[in-house]
């Protein structure tokens, strides 16, 4: 849309044109000549093969009489009444012809002028909701660009001088732990032991591991198979079923249970316990470090709960929000935006979009939603 204010009056002007052109008639009385027109051009419609030329004598005596008939029962006060009185006229004839039946429809053509309001009427109103919807996306796209534009700005004020390192080392170094701890517990636990860890984490929903599926559990909860561990099973399940005879007493259950869900066994790994760079802020990542830290606690061993209380502790730091901001700084600004901040286009384009932002949002205001 090049101009949406443009497009957005000239539409709300159409539709009180329009609005108005009706009102001159009223709604009742348009939709009277709107009934009285389709009456008329089904009569017309019904006889002109059969009441014209030398055709159905008495089709041409019913047509003329029922049409007449109608025009004399419109409303005296009826828009656009004479139109339906010049067609009477039209017709009024010793024998009508094709063309009788033309100039009859023609002049009908006030009326359907009339008819056609309505029409255009609507017409109007979904080109001026179509434009003021056009108007609204692109507010929302500014929106978007401008809280994108005040982020950059903000990660330009960065202390990129800041020591990030006071926070990458312990989160760092938590991330190493937990994940060698997890390695050790998928490696050795039993995939029964794996499943109750995982319907536990149900509870704790910053901690953002996969539900197992209903099948899956049910079988590991209550089959032998669940006395394998992980690995143990994943490979079992490729195993044929005689040999499958030494190592379970169900073989095909196994293979029902574990076929379908083998990419989720195979995708259990410590991401939702392993904390982001640049972290997120300081509520953000405590509330998520207490959770973690109770679901750690149930496999993990006491020097790698240390870690995460460690990290934990870090949200406590005074500095710790201007040390995040210079890591999602450092992180997340690229030479060319840097650039652009130092310049002022950052600063020009922000005013340039709130300023439009502003006058859309006013045209939003001044044209509300039909």
């Amino acid at each position: 849309m090049s101009d949406p204010l443009t497009e957005l009056r000239t539409a709300d002007e159409a539709c009180r044109e329009k609005n108005a052109a009706i009102a001159e008639y009223g709604e009742a009385e348009m939709n009277a000549v709107a009934d009285a027109y389709h009456r008329a051009t089904h009569l017309f419609d019904r006889y002109e093969s059969r009441a014209t030329g030398t055709g159905d004598f008495e089709a041409f005596l019913e047509f003329q009489g029922k049409f007449g008939d109608f025009v004399d029962g419109l409303p005296d006060d009826l828009p656009a009444r004479e139109a339906f009185e010049r067609a009477e006229t039209t017709i009024d004839k010793r024998r009508l012809s094709e063309r009788d039946f033309e100039k009859a429809r023609n002049a009908l053509t006030p009326a359907k002028e009339i008819v056609a309001l309505s029409d255009e009427r609507q017409a109007t109103r979904e080109r001026y909701r179509d434009t003021r919807h056009t108007v609204s996306q692109r507010v929302a796209e500014l929106d978007e660009r401008i809280a994108s534009l005040e982020r950059l700005r903000e990660l330009g004020d960065a202390d990129l001088d800041a020591p990030t390192e006071l926070l990458w080392e312990p989160i760092d170094a938590a991330n190493d732990a937990i994940t060698e701890a997890f390695s050790e517990f998928t490696h050795d636990a039993t995939s029964r032991e794996m499943v109750e860890f995982l319907t536990a984490t149900e509870h704790y929903p910053l901690i953002e591991f996969q539900p197992p599926p209903e099948t899956l559990r049910e079988y590991l909860l209550g089959r032998d198979g669940g006395d394998l561990t992980v690995p143990e099973l994943l490979e079992y399940a490729h195993y044929s079923q005689s040999k499958l005879d030494h190592y379970v007493t169900d073989p095909a259950a196994l293979k029902r249970a574990v076929a379908t869900n083998e990419t989720y066994l195979d995708r259990i790994d410590p991401e939702p316990l392993t904390i982001d760079w640049p972290p997120a802020s300081a509520n953000e990542l405590r509330w998520w470090c207490e959770e973690a830290i109770r679901v750690a606690d149930r496999f993990a061993p006491p020097e790698t709960i240390a870690r995460l209380r460690k990290v934990e502790d870090l949200t406590r730091r005074d500095d710790f929000e201007r040390l995040r901001t210079a890591a999602e700084a450092r992180s997340e600004l690229t030479d060319d935006e840097r650039d652009k901040l130092a310049s002022g286009e950052v600063e020009d384009e922000l005013a340039r979009l709130r300023d439009e932002r502003g006058k859309l949002s006013d045209a939003l205001d001044t044209y509300p939603s039909r």
